[in-house]
């Protein structure tokens, strides 16, 4: 190699425009806002946040729109079908639905975000204390919650229910949300602590092991920041189904207590006027029920979808 002679035309002259041939034609995208990027393009998921803002708008302008008081009533006025003056028509006791069926939709939405949002700070404590701990730790408190978790819902949510009215306080808001969230916890608890056993095997947590750090410093530094994308569709998977188990209570007469009402209640006083035919009373409640749960449900694939890092292009 040390005799070769170069020669002028064994050598190419770079081109002006070669110059930046290494430059960074796309700049840096951050991983939220890509995932924000990746949501918008899902026009289902884009559809149902959009409708979960309008309803929660309406949720909270909604009951004084009409002009009329959610529990006023006016017996010259019963069982009056949707017209310009009660837009979405009376009850049986003169009560204008428009105003009941926002404040009901208000009630749902905070009930069942209470309670996922309940569920998630448990299950995130309890998931993550479990995995990162010892076999003995874990296997401890898996159990228990195997123990709570395997009590009948519903059951729990009568008892509640029932010790309450007993006590002559009736069902409430807050009592709704602390039945609910006595075993809702345990998914999320189980979902975390899969998330953390997984995680605790990679290198930056065996590193940062290594280098001294803490169990509890590895688990608010690497496992939860790494393993939010899987936590936050629970937690949006979890909203609907904590909001339909709501429905479906006040629908058994176990849920808000009058004169409050909620989607559930609404439809419980529908379903008893549709023989008559006034078929409204119960088609708007289910219509507000079955639009959180398509929105909600959407939305949580479409994040899900966003938050895979296998689908990044």
């Amino acid at each position: 190699m040390s005799d070769m002679t170069y020669t002028k035309d064994m050598f190419q002259k770079v081109k002006r425009e070669s110059y930046h041939a290494d430059e960074i034609k796309r700049p840096t995208i951050k991983y939220w806002a890509d995932v924000w990027r990746r949501l918008k393009m899902n026009k289902l998921a884009m559809t149902g946040l959009f409708i979960l803002i309008i309803m929660g708008i309406m949720s909270i302008i909604g009951p004084h729109l009409s002009g009329f008081d959610y529990k006023e009533q006016d017996y010259s006025q019963v069982n009056i079908r949707p017209n310009s003056t009660y837009w979405f028509g009376t009850d049986e006791l003169g009560r204008d639905l428009f105003s009941r069926a926002w404040l009901g939709t208000r009630y749902s939405l905070l009930i069942g975000i209470a309670a996922a949002l309940i569920d998630f700070g448990i299950g995130v404590i309890y998931g993550g204390i479990a995995g990162i701990s010892s076999r003995k730790v874990d296997a401890i408190m898996m159990r228990i919650a195997e123990v709570i978790y395997s009590i009948p819902y519903m059951l729990v949510v009568v008892l509640i229910s029932v010790v309450f009215s007993t006590a002559g306080s009736g069902t409430s808001m807050f009592v709704l949300i602390f039945a609910m969230t006595i075993t809702g916890w345990v998914p999320m608890a189980n979902l975390v602590r899969g998330q953390v056993l997984q995680l605790r095997e990679f290198e930056y947590s065996m590193a940062s092991e290594s280098l001294g750090a803490s169990k509890g410093w590895i688990l608010r530094k690497h496992i939860i920041p790494n393993s939010f994308g899987p936590i936050l569709v629970n937690v949006t998977l979890t909203i609907p189904r904590a909001i339909f188990s709501e429905a479906t209570l006040s629908f058994m007469g176990l849920g808000l207590q009058l004169p409050k009402p909620s989607l559930g209640t609404l439809a419980n006083d529908g379903l008893a006027v549709m023989p008559i035919g006034l078929f409204y009373q119960i088609l708007i409640p289910s219509i507000l029920i079955s639009l959180i749960m398509f929105s909600f449900n959407v939305l949580g694939d479409g994040l899900r979808d966003a938050l895979d890092p296998r689908l990044r292009k």
